[in-house]
């Protein structure tokens, strides 16, 4: 098998336990025998569990020795929960390991270091792996992933003049988020949407093992039956309008990746405070004219200060445009 493939099947098993392993990464790992072939394939386990590695040697046996492990993030050389990487792929008799992404993390990197001063070559292939983004992020920052994801027109605008928003984007649209709050660690919004939207902030449709925690930031206190206080999914209500604060809270809580859903007056905050890691834009082909727009109060007064955004990808979501793009000052 060519490393490339073998990197994509270890890019793919990241990606099958994307949202179950927080704070831990959802690595990958693909083992091939002495002469190629594919013998073993692995992903992280949840926290207290076997990391890819393990899992995928175990299914490998005896026919790992001699070959090449294929890895998303550099082997871990610490002991945590669970015993070293490196000290497993080292017993296993690997002659070779290939990892995607350098550790951040200073608890645990130095894997590469290790295994070369023990004979085994080690080599870094840089890949962009997705389900590492909100991971690595906050390894070197020490705060969660914020993804601002919002809905609007074509003109811009995200709810009617009469406050009316439902649907704005499309089926296809609404789904494909739904699958995205099945791989984060939480959602937040603001008292006002809360109040004026009932929404219930979980993940439908989509076999989740679990659901995001749903954070309400602001001061005011929430209606009695609001569908957030249910007993659907766990319910932190945050009582800041600061944005650092609540990042805090989460810290505090092991949250690593965070889907902001609130109205334009808490995206705004975010956009103001620079904690707006990732811009998630759902564009759907109507015109309205009129009514509330996506950001309000983002701390802009003249063209000048505009935050600058580089666009990773646009495609199509259904009928609607989907756009990710990232703040030009983190490139």
């Amino acid at each position: 098998m060519a490393l490339g493939e073998a990197m994509a099947l270890a890019v793919a098993a990241s990606a099958s336990v994307h949202g179950t392993t927080s704070p831990n990464p959802p690595v990958g790992a693909v083992i091939l025998s002495a002469d190629g072939e594919l013998v073993g394939t692995g992903a992280t386990r949840p926290p207290g569990q076997a990391h890819a590695e393990v899992v995928a040697l175990a299914e490998a046996g005896g026919r790992a020795r001699g070959g090449t492990a294929v890895v998303t993030l550099e082997p871990c050389a610490h002991d945590g929960r669970t015993p070293p990487c490196t000290e497993a792929l080292l017993k296993a008799g690997v002659s070779r390991v290939v990892y995607a992404n350098a550790d951040p993390n200073p608890k645990a990197a130095g894997g590469a270091a290790v295994l070369r001063a023990a004979g085994v070559d080690a080599e870094h292939l840089p890949t962009h792996v997705e389900p590492l983004r909100a991971w690595l992020h906050y390894a070197r920052t020490g705060r969660p992933h914020v993804t601002w994801k919002y809905a609007a027109t074509l003109d811009g605008r995200s709810a009617a003049q009469d406050g009316t928003s439902r649907w704005i984007s499309s089926e296809e649209s609404r789904a494909e988020v739904h699958g995205l709050r099945s791989t984060i660690d939480a959602i937040v919004v603001g008292t006002g949407t809360v109040r004026a939207d009932d929404p219930r902030l979980t993940a439908r449709g989509t076999g989740a093992v679990r659901q995001p925690l749903r954070v309400v930031v602001g001061v005011g206190e929430l209606p009695r039956h609001a569908r957030v206080l249910d007993d659907e999914a766990e319910t932190l209500h945050v009582r800041t309008h600061d944005p650092d604060a609540v990042l805090d809270e989460l810290v505090r809580r092991g949250v690593v990746d965070v889907l902001l859903e609130g109205g334009p007056t808490l995206a705004g905050a975010f956009a103001r405070a620079g904690r707006i890691d990732r811009v998630l834009a759902y564009i759907a082909p109507k015109l309205l004219g009129d009514g509330p727009t996506a950001l309000r109060d983002a701390g802009v007064s003249t063209i000048t200060d505009a935050v600058g955004l580089v666009v990773e990808q646009v495609r199509m979501c259904g009928p609607d445009v989907r756009i990710s793009a990232v703040p030009a000052s983190a490139r």
